[in-house]
């Protein structure tokens, strides 16, 4: 049975939403796997939306561990804008702090759905890991939020999600599997032309993340990530992927770039 730790922020619905249906799934035996520890970069008390998602880990009875990211960030001595190598220097020995945590664990395979840090290489060495990132390969980088900005600035025809092995270099692991999916169309060409040439700093200004289309996008994209996500995990638990040294193969040995799991993850998914 393959063992997962899961790692997430645990900032807002959807990071609780991940992890309910993957542990629904390994419960009634459709995931052949044991969540054997979730790991949080948040602490009780520090956000209401974190403290639901540490709520939920203990109802499951999972082994749950956690680490103020920012109270270490604020106990370092980081500066408002920090240069590039005194963020490496705090990522280093933040990682190792949760190494320490983590050290009774011995997971075969580590999720990131929904964790707000870049994880540096010593950790990448520890541990195979791999990521959910709302983008197709090779697309906008950074929160899900960022990406959808990004795809509305340039006009996009389509988005996807994936996911990828963790490297030290944000979302640019070689990919695993992903979906991709139009945004043009219905019902997204009426929105779409509401924008009017209208920018995304001035749609930012007037309506924030309330905008029609930022949303229909976050939508489609959140209804691919559940069932992407649980593709990936039987894939592993089959044994038709395998991580050897940062790199990717099949169960014969043949390297991959990864999996196009479109058809299966749209037969699959519930729209709102």
């Amino acid at each position: 049975m393959l063992t997962i730790g899961w790692f997430s922020t645990g900032r807002d619905e959807a990071a609780r939403q991940l992890l309910q249906v993957v542990y629904r799934k390994i419960q009634s035996g459709e995931i052949n796997c044991r969540i054997e520890f979730v790991f949080s970069n948040r602490e009780p008390g520090e956000d209401k939306q974190s403290d639901l998602f540490l709520d939920l880990v203990k109802s499951y009875q999972i082994p749950l561990v956690y680490f103020s990211s920012q109270k270490f960030k604020d106990s370092f001595g980081l500066p408002a804008k920090p240069k590039d190598e005194e963020m490496r220097q705090w990522r280093l020995h933040y990682d190792r702090h949760v190494m320490a945590r983590l050290e009774r664990f011995r997971p075969d395979l580590c999720v990131l759905a929904g964790y707000m840090l870049i994880v540096g290489e010593e950790m990448c060495r520890r541990y195979n890991m791999i990521n959910l990132h709302p983008a197709v390969p090779g697309g906008p980088k950074g929160s899900w939020q960022k990406v959808i900005w990004t795809l509305i600035e340039n006009g996009a025809k389509e988005s996807g999600v994936m996911m990828h092995l963790v490297t030290p270099e944000l979302d640019s692991g070689p990919v695993i599997t992903y979906c991709i999916y139009s945004i043009t169309g219905r019902p997204f060409d009426s929105h779409w032309r509401i924008l009017n040439g209208r920018s995304v700093k001035e749609i930012k200004r007037e309506q924030v993340e309330k905008n029609e289309l930022f949303q229909l996008i976050r939508s489609h994209g959140l209804a691919r990530e559940f069932p992407l996500i649980v593709s990936t995990l039987k894939v592993f638990c089959k044994g038709d992927i395998e991580i050897k040294g940062g790199k990717l193969f099949d169960k014969m040995g043949t390297p991959i770039s990864g999996y196009n799991l479109s058809q299966e993850v749209n037969r699959s998914m519930k729209l709102p």
